[in-house]
């Protein structure tokens, strides 16, 4: 689904190939409440930061839980729309808002049906930056 795809930039018309690289908890790497979804947008580091507010209200609003493979599907549908709309302009981090990350889990839950129709995450041995 959304874990490795292409996107076509909406002003250059530039196919963009997309891929989840990881997530990571920005608590600790950055102090900020919030998941950091890493994805690689043709070659270029791109990070979609999630709150962590999000996946209380999902389990106050569902009963549900968000998992690690169904915040990285709502991550890459988010940054798929934002480059197929023209809002992607080459930022290396884009934050979304609660409503938004809600919105963009009921979207993928809604195209999957269930968690379990998610593709499995991969862990990648690029997942870590090279220093």
């Amino acid at each position: 689904m959304y874990e490795d795809f292409q996107a076509t930039d909406r002003w250059s018309r530039e196919p963009l190939h997309c891929r989840w690289i990881a997530n990571i908890v920005a608590i600790a790497t950055r102090h900020a409440d919030a998941v950091d979804i890493r994805f690689e947008v043709s070659d270029r580091p791109v990070w979609i930061a999630m709150p962590c507010l999000a996946w209380v209200e999902q389990k106050k609003q569902t009963g549900h839980v968000i998992t690690d493979a169904l915040a990285a599907q709502a991550a890459g549908r988010y940054l798929k729309k934002a480059i197929e709309s023209g809002y992607d302009n080459g930022r290396e981090m884009y934050t979304m808002t609660v409503d938004e990350v809600l919105e963009q889990v009921n979207a993928v839950l809604h195209e999957a049906g269930h968690t379990r129709n998610l593709p499995y995450l991969v862990p990648l041995d690029d997942a870590q930056p090279q220093v």
